[in-house]
């Protein structure tokens, strides 16, 4: 192990597993005529080292999540475990958690050194660790040089980077991020992502982050957790979420589907799922976990890149374009299938054949990615 890598661990502390079980938040309603349940009775393990991204859309719960395994909510019931320790009813400043926050929190009195180390100096270390602990995790950010200015010196990216220093200095064993970049432009915000994500794997710290932003869940995570109405609707691998979703709002959440109406014919012993589209049998040969009854209604779920156009007369789904945008890095088409509008991605148009509106196209689905979903 390199020097380097033993210095960076040194500051993961004692980074432990999280396990809730059966998590529920019941809050009050405003008008205090009953009861409204934020989150419903989750189970949800972090392994020690691990990045999990809480990813739903406004009001789904995955705040309150984040906000119940820091302390500042306690569960209305279930048990959150953060080693082989209950903290469900801990106080947040003795679950040896910290939190990087959306707005930075950084006190705009202090230096950035003092900034840093308010944490060391809140658990009243000896000053010389103090110093050397700060010290080494300026440099790490690449803070050093900066000791004496004031946080509204630095910019978006520095001040973002002192939030995380000061987060990380005291070795908490669990690091949790509530929207932590939400704040940068965009340039920034992608440049910031991947290094925020390099540090979480040197340091090896168990981490839970939260964001709207689905690229960034994508790009960042080890696992990301869709949650819809106090509800996990999925976890897994960007890539197991993003190409095996397991329902249309996942599918539809995670970038871009498409989904057209079909009937199950039936299911081969080597799990070949048949179905019918608008009269035309398809075969898939690898439809995903979803088990629809045959006969049933069912839904094709297809990625706008796993299209490609043609002309008509070939042997696949008509189509006919009704809007065409222009990228530069792609063209994306609309095309009408019946009451379906099917999205297309086209990448490096300049080889492509170009369609416009009110061509009719034959749309080809590539059928190895076709995944099969229960008809809502």
């Amino acid at each position: 192990m390199s020097t380097e890598t033993q210095d960076l661990r040194a500051f993961s502390g004692q980074s432990s597993s999280v396990v809730l079980d059966q998590i529920t938040k019941v809050f009050p309603t405003p008008e205090g005529m009953g009861e409204t349940t934020a989150v419903n009775h989750i189970d949800l393990e972090i392994a020690d080292g691990e990045m999990v991204t809480l990813l739903g859309p406004s009001g789904c719960g995955k705040t309150t999540t984040l906000r119940m395994i820091a302390g500042f909510e306690y569960p209305s019931s279930g048990s959150i475990m953060i080693g082989d320790r209950d903290v469900a009813n801990v106080p947040p400043n003795k679950r040896g958690i910290s939190m990087v926050f959306q707005s930075y929190a950084l006190f705009p009195h202090l230096s950035i050194w003092e900034n840093v180390a308010y944490g060391l100096k809140v658990k009243k270390l000896p000053k010389e660790e103090m110093i050397a602990r700060t010290g080494k995790i300026m440099k790490l950010m690449a803070l050093d040089g900066y000791e004496k200015r004031f946080p509204n010196q630095l910019s978006g990216g520095q001040q973002q980077r002192v939030a995380l220093a000061r987060a990380v200095v005291i070795e908490p064993s669990v690091l949790l991020f509530d929207e932590p970049l939400s704040n940068l432009d965009a340039k920034l915000r992608e440049r910031m992502r991947d290094e925020l994500r390099a540090l979480q794997k040197r340091l090896g710290i168990t981490s839970l982050y939260v964001t709207h932003d689905q690229a960034e869940a994508m790009a960042i995570s080890d696992r990301v957790v869709i949650m819809k109405d106090g509800n996990l609707m999925q976890v897994g691998t960007p890539q197991e979420i993003y190409e095996y979703p397991t329902s249309k709002f996942v599918a539809n959440f995670i970038g871009k589907a498409n989904f057209i109406d079909g009937q199950m014919l039936g299911k081969d012993s080597d799990g070949t799922a048949h179905v019918t589209v608008g009269g035309r049998s398809l075969s898939l040969a690898n439809p995903g976990g979803i088990e629809v009854a045959v006969g049933q209604p069912c839904a094709l779920a297809f990625r706008p890149e796993s299209v490609k156009l043609d002309d008509p007369g070939l042997d696949g789904i008509p189509g006919k374009v009704t809007r065409v945008t222009y990228f530069g890095d792609k063209i994306e088409y609309e095309a009408a299938y019946g009451e379906h509008t099917v999205v297309i991605e086209v990448y490096n148009p300049q080889l492509a054949k170009h369609y416009r509106e009110g061509d009719e196209v034959t749309m080809i689905l590539d059928l190895a990615t076709v995944r099969l979903l229960q008809q809502d």
